[in-house]
């Protein structure tokens, strides 16, 4: 339902991993798109790769100068071993995959540290129009038909941390992504968060 906004001015989930980057880290970017946000951090220094399903956006990446491998999500991800990077990076896409609790497994092996940036369908917008209308939510961030939605999973801020729980991954930071009142944000994320970013790591 959540549409990936391909602005990146109003990613803020991307700014935030952006600043978790050093120059010299090897990151690894699950559906990377057209290369665009992998090449911000190759720029900053950081060493790349991608992995994207599409071939017209594995094109994209070429043309960018990213380095891509062509991967389904939902697939073992057996290209690189255990500990070959730095940060796995995996940005309002956990939604879309079938078995979302194994790709959260694997990126946890594959990296010391995973950022994930999750979308929050318990924001309190959500909740009204499924109230008040008795409808499945639409708006500009989330312009699908429950019938043709990419989205399989739909999940709160408070599943995310559970699941994490149960896959026994460690949570370092959790930053909450306002739309609004940022202190009620801060406080209250599974509410009035529209996603956030966690930074995690296999216990």
């Amino acid at each position: 339902m959540f549409k990936k906004i391909r602005d990146l001015n109003r990613r803020r989930d991307l700014d935030v991993i952006s600043e978790l980057i050093s120059p010299g880290d090897r990151v690894l970017d699950l559906g990377c798109g057209d290369g665009t946000f992998l090449k911000q951090l190759q720029d900053k220094g950081a060493v790349v790769q991608g992995v994207e399903i599409d071939a017209e956006q594995i094109g994209r990446c070429i043309a960018n100068g990213v380095p891509v491998v062509q991967s389904d999500l939902n697939g073992k991800l057996d290209f690189t071993d255990d500990g070959s990077f730095d940060w796995v990076l995996l940005s309002q896409t956990l939604q879309e995959m079938r078995h979302p609790e194994r790709l959260l497994a694997r990126m946890v092996q594959i990296g010391h540290k995973a950022a994930v940036s999750v979308i929050n369908f318990g924001h309190w917008s959500c909740r009204l129009q499924v109230f008040f209308q008795g409808r499945m939510p639409r708006n500009s961030q989330m312009p699908y038909h429950w019938y043709d939605t990419p989205n399989i999973h739909f999940s709160t801020i408070r599943d995310f941390r559970e699941l994490c729980e149960e896959l026994d991954i460690e949570i370092l930071q959790e930053t909450p992504l306002p739309a609004r009142f940022p202190r009620l944000t801060e406080a209250l994320p599974n509410l009035f968060a529209i996603g956030g970013v966690f930074v995690l790591k296999k216990r």
